[in-house]
């Protein structure tokens, strides 16, 4: 019992799961700051109790044998897919947010696309594992692909653009660690370049008026580039320290829409300044850093796999965010890991982490 004991805290990551505590950390306290002029204190309820199921979480799945999931990754990949497809018939959200990407059940609301990220990150893992000598085959990628573009096709009609965006970066990440030549991202670059008038003529009226916002911000600042706007200008009066907590003139007078999801970020440059969004920056990149190391030392392919896409993913989402905060992206759902208020995003986020956590526990034979 002792040497498993001595097993379990030479092997575990304390500094990944700690980087990944100050990070929800972080989250609820600007959660806290965000929502202080709302008045809705269940929304920190919610953030904190999300919090410690993760974290309890964390810890159950990192001392799990993750080749279990590979074991099942068939029925994995159809749950997900019915649950995607659930939505598209049963799912709300589009009246509100332009996209049909919610489902309700006995009360309790979330996003099946969350839950699809880890499946498809599994899935794919275990589907490029088994075709791992023969990748390069043509034959063999085409079924791939189109083994992670069902789900990807069904959320991008919801049309949820900004995450089928998501899926598409981490699985070709998951591709190219895997050893996919280069010239298969070469041809898929000519394809999307060629496809540009296709996707233009799909997009809903406000998707692409986020487009023109972001190759004219003063294009519509009273409407469809509002957010935008009003984030940018948060994030510049923050200057190098911040207005301080709880005391941002256009977080707490309510100027950023969706100040406590998707611009959070807005908050922080607003508060804390240049020194906030450099101490979230330094944790982020400790957590990626973390994450790559366990990739990179595991042998195991199906796991290796799955760390990369749990890496991909959140990189992706980070990237997404603040880039559409301060102006270098179009403005999108995309919500900032471990920061935002989101129960369900929090809890897929931690789940990935212990997926990962267990990863790294096993990759030297370690036992329970």
């Amino acid at each position: 019992m002792i040497d498993l004991k001595k097993k379990f805290s030479k092997r575990f990551d304390f500094v990944l799961f700690t980087t990944v505590a100050l990070l929800c950390l972080y989250g609820i306290i600007m959660v806290m700051s965000a929502t202080a002029s709302l008045n809705r204190p269940r929304l920190i309820k919610v953030q904190i109790i999300a919090t410690i199921l993760g974290l309890i979480t964390i810890i159950i799945l990192s001392l799990i044998d993750y080749k279990i999931l590979g074991n099942f990754y068939i029925p994995i990949y159809i749950f997900c897919n019915l649950l995607l497809l659930a939505v598209l018939i049963f799912g709300t959200g589009d009246k509100d947010w332009g996209a049909r990407s919610w489902l309700s059940i006995g009360g309790f609301a979330f996003q099946p696309a969350e839950l699809a990220k880890i499946a498809v990150i599994i899935s794919v893992a275990k589907m490029i594992d088994k075709n791992k000598k023969t990748i390069n085959q043509p034959f063999v990628l085409l079924k791939v692909l189109l083994f992670a573009g069902v789900p990807i096709g069904l959320i991008a009609i919801q049309p949820d653009f900004g995450t089928a965006v998501v899926f598409v970066f981490f699985v070709f990440v998951m591709l190219f660690a895997a050893g996919l030549k280069l010239r298969y991202f070469g041809y898929a670059i000519i394809i999307g370049i060629i496809s540009l008038p296709i996707l233009w003529f799909s997009f809903d009226g406000y998707q692409r008026k986020r487009i023109l916002n972001f190759l004219d911000p003063e294009h519509d600042t009273s409407d469809s580039g509002y957010q935008a706007m009003q984030a940018k200008i948060a994030v510049g009066s923050g200057k190098l320290h911040g207005r301080g907590l709880f005391k941002g003139v256009q977080t707490q007078f309510g100027y950023i829409p969706e100040k406590h999801t998707d611009l959070i970020f807005a908050v922080i440059g607003e508060e804390l300044g240049l020194i906030g969004g450099l101490i979230l920056f330094t944790l982020y990149f400790l957590m990626l850093y973390r994450l790559i190391k366990i990739a990179k030392e595991t042998k195991d392919t199906f796991g290796s796999l799955m760390v990369v896409g749990i890496a991909a993913m959140l990189g992706i989402h980070i990237w997404e965010n603040i880039a559409m905060t301060i102006g270098l992206m179009p403005i999108t759902g995309i919500p900032l890991p471990f920061i935002s208020y989101g129960g369900t995003f929090l809890l897929v986020n931690m789940i990935c982490i212990g997926i990962a956590l267990s990863v790294g526990m096993k990759k030297e034979g370690l036992k329970f």
